[in-house]
């Protein structure tokens, strides 16, 4: 009999044996530069689009700028953690097998189920987003698509008469999703394809925005860079500038979307390392950019608006561009929700094998080669999700748990040094424990930085998985009960 104790783990040689084996494989199709397209597509894309002007009109005004440097520090010390992790153990999973590895199965559950809730929502968010571009887009070509029928309930819109009425569904995120859903069944090398073509056209983009609006810049909206704190904590200040970078920081989830792509990358141990922390400092120096020239030609408190990038092209008053800046957020916010349904799908599979989830999430189409039940459920969800949830409320359940992973990452790496001392490390992180102590103390940091319905909000969500796990995963476990065949 296995142990039974809710400290048993996998064996580094075991987790490693187990992506090489068994009678489940997904295609070895992603390169380097596919997985840094991926990374990429995750990170530039509501963070830019959607939550820039957000946190600047709410918490850190022009110094927002300072709130990415903040997250992007945080990030570069985690990033050099989940490369070793990644190189070291090549499976999907994300930080979900990070744990498995080192504390064990039940804080490998609880950060599993964290992770369901951070990527289903996360892409239920960025798919409200996605439907308010393509309805401003829509607009400007003379398709008006009815507000009740773009909008979740409990949702406001405003009319261009000025009058108000309720949301009833949210049809655009609806067809994203299921659009999207249905690319990632039928093959993932095709769905990399296509993210790298959009990704390319979203950094067309972002640069051009860069270049072009430096030159219409007013630098007074700059000042002052830190506005004073309003005497709330969390409202301007130094305070501000920490709220700001825990409120984006939601989306730097990106790069671990990008490690569970591990099992499927030709080469892991040159792969991943690059793809992780190429996609990390090409998108924190984009962030820093465009922060800093959307703050300087829109004053920061104008900037509470949906689509800041667009105001910010609208000051310019260039017509063509600002439909170009709609095609490129569209573009932007379809490669987010893309590889956030594709690492939900694949952190599943991996739960799945090991018997925490019902065995038809790591069931493989044989033609495919894609987990397509599990595909196929989890858009369902999430496009239920985004249709009747207002992006307010999705918006609030997301960064915490990211940071609280990134957290078990940087432990992992430490205690892996310990314990499995003479284990392959084609990538190893500098300075460790150094660097994993740092990225530990800055996520908490971070973390201390948002309110407390948020931490109230992850408490409830890890109680229903606690009681899942005590229902089902550990009695299912194949790690507790290896003579237990697959339901």
């Amino acid at each position: 009999m296995a142990d039974t104790s809710y400290m048993a783990r996998k064996s580094v040689a075991d987790i490693v044996a187990s992506a090489e084996g068994g009678e489940h494989h997904l295609s070895k199709s992603l390169g380097a530069l596919s997985i840094t397209a991926m990374g990429i597509g995750a990170i530039i894309g509501a963070g830019i689009f959607v939550l820039t002007g957000t946190a600047a009109a709410h918490y850190a005004g022009p110094s927002i700028i300072l709130s990415f440097v903040l997250g992007g520090i945080a990030c570069a010390f985690v990033g050099l953690c989940y490369s070793e992790l990644a190189a070291m153990l090549p499976v999907c999973g994300s930080s979900y097998t990070y744990t498995y590895a080192t504390l064990g199965e039940l804080f490998a559950w609880i950060i599993g189920w964290d992770l369901i809730l951070e990527y289903a929502m996360g892409a239920a968010t960025v798919a409200v987003g996605w439907s308010g571009y393509i309805v401003s887009l829509l607009h400007n070509v003379g398709i008006n698509i009815p507000p009740t029928m773009a909008a979740a309930p409990g949702t406001t819109v405003t009319l261009a008469d000025g009058s108000t009425v309720a949301g009833v569904v949210n049809l655009p995120a609806i067809f994203i999703i299921a659009l999207l859903t249905i690319m990632l069944v039928l093959g993932t090398k095709e769905s990399a394809r296509l993210n790298n073509i959009m990704v390319a056209i979203k950094l067309t983009v972002v640069l051009a925005f860069i270049v072009i609006g430096a030159f219409f810049v007013h630098p007074a909206n700059w000042h002052p860079f830190i506005p004073q704190n309003t005497g709330q904590f969390g409202n301007f200040g130094a305070s501000g500038i920490l709220r700001g970078s825990a409120v984006v920081f939601f989306a730097f989830i990106g790069f671990d979307a990008v490690s569970t792509a591990a099992q499927e990358a030709r080469k892991p141990q040159i792969d991943m390392p690059i793809g992780i922390l190429g996609s990390l400092v090409i998108c924190t120096v984009l962030y820093i950019a465009v922060a800093g020239v959307l703050t300087g030609l829109v004053p920061y408190a104008e900037l509470n608006v949906p689509d800041p990038i667009a105001k910010g092209v609208d000051v310019i008053g260039v017509t063509w561009f600002s439909v170009l800046i709609k095609i490129g957020a569209l573009t932007g916010l379809t490669t987010v929700i893309l590889v956030l349904l594709y690492g939900q799908s694949r952190i599943f599979f991996t739960m799945s094998q090991d018997g925490l989830l019902p065995h038809l999430f790591a069931r493989v189409h044989p033609r495919l080669q894609t987990p397509h039940l599990s595909q196929t459920m989890i858009g369902a969800i999430v496009a239920i999700v985004a249709a009747f949830t207002p992006i307010d409320v999705l918006g609030e359940m997301v960064s915490i748990g990211t940071l609280f992973a990134f957290i078990l990452v940087c432990g992992a790496v430490i205690y892996l040094r310990r314990s499995d001392a003479g284990a392959s490390r084609p990538f190893r992180a500098p300075g460790v424990p150094v660097i994993p102590i740092l990225g530990i103390l800055f996520c908490l940091l971070l973390m201390a930085g948002l309110p407390l319905v948020t931490w109230v909000r992850l408490f409830v969500w890890l109680v229903i998985g606690l009681i899942i796990y005590g229902s089902y995963g550990r009695n299912h476990s194949r790690l507790r009960h290896p003579e237990r065949a697959p339901d």
